[in-house]
């Protein structure tokens, strides 16, 4: 066999040994994907960042989920969300769970005018607490696809302040207290819409703040890391919430509570990552498949999804 390749041309050789070098890395990655998705263990969160999570967000879907999670890794979660009574009923929901977990609550409506006074009084009601890790969950998407010239200002605007400027804010506020301490997490909920597809045809405002969380992260992961604090874009596709009009589990749209263990487990490793390994899977496929396929592809469905959501629209006019 050695005989065989030294009689090959040059070139020949050459070429082969850069196959073999190909195959290599690709399986060496393959590997890698594999204990990341299915055997690294998680990082020990309160021993390593603090024994206190913020999670905005966290009445519902993913928010929620997360909590849930944090709070049975031993943490103590402050519940940040719009809705008084749904927070009260997420940190019941915590105290049944796990008997004797810490819970606080704080009402802000990231949508409301003048919402960066709330966000500093959030700041005031944690400071001396131990907060390890950062949950930027809060965030908006449309209703149902539209073209860009069909997002009036009201949603317009409402996207960019959930989408960009309280997760700008809330960092601010509590990143203070990590770089004193020398140690915390900040995880920024991202969307695979901007990170994951070549486009998103349809959503575009929605991509467009979702890419600002992308490098807001990657920058802050950069600032940051010598100071002991790990800064991550968790960028999902479809989770069955109501935010993204799934109402049933499936393969590569898993349930909240699916997503949050994985999303945990990756809390300390990447700065950009996507948790889920079916998600993962259709990060892969969409990088092989030529743009323009993908981009058609997007449109079609994103057009299929405008025109049940105009039907809907109607139907409910008419009651």
């Amino acid at each position: 066999m050695a005989g065989a390749i030294a009689q090959q041309p040059a070139w020949a050789q050459a070429l082969a040994a850069a196959g073999l070098l190909v195959a290599a890395r690709s399986a060496a990655r393959l590997a890698l994907w594999l204990y990341a998705a299915f055997l690294r263990p998680a990082k020990p969160l309160r021993a390593r960042y603090g024994a206190w999570a913020v999670v905005t967000g966290a009445t519902d879907g993913i928010g929620r989920a997360l909590a849930l999670e944090l709070a049975a890794a031993g943490l103590g979660v402050v519940l940040v969300g719009r809705s008084p009574d749904k927070l009260a009923a997420v940190a019941a929901e915590v105290g049944a769970r796990r008997p004797g977990a810490q819970t606080r609550t704080f009402v802000i409506d990231f949508a409301a005018d003048g919402f960066a006074a709330n966000v500093a009084a959030l700041a005031e009601s944690i400071r001396g607490l131990d907060v390890g890790v950062l949950v930027n969950n809060a965030g908006l998407c449309y209703p149902y696809a539209r073209y860009f010239h069909e997002v009036d200002e009201a949603l317009a605007r409402d996207l960019v302040r959930l989408n960009v400027e309280a997760v700008t804010r809330v960092t601010h506020a509590v990143l203070s207290g990590m770089v004193q301490r020398k140690r915390g997490a900040v995880v920024n909920i991202g969307s695979g819409a901007a990170t994951i597809m070549p486009s998103a045809p349809l959503y575009t405002v929605y991509a467009a703040t979702k890419a600002y969380v992308d490098q807001f992260s990657k920058s802050l992961h950069v600032e940051y890391k010598n100071k002991g604090i790990d800064v991550q874009c968790q960028a999902p596709m479809y989770v069955a919430t109501k935010m993204a009009s799934i109402r049933k589990a499936s393969l590569f749209a898993p349930s909240p509570e699916t997503y949050a263990r994985a999303a945990v487990r990756y809390i300390g490793y990447e700065p950009r990552c996507t948790p889920h390994w079916a998600h993962a899977l259709l990060w892969f496929l969409f990088s092989v498949v030529p743009e323009p396929l993908v981009d058609r592809y997007l449109l079609g469905t994103t057009l299929s999804i405008r025109d049940r959501g105009h039907a809907k629209e109607a139907r409910r006019k008419v009651l």
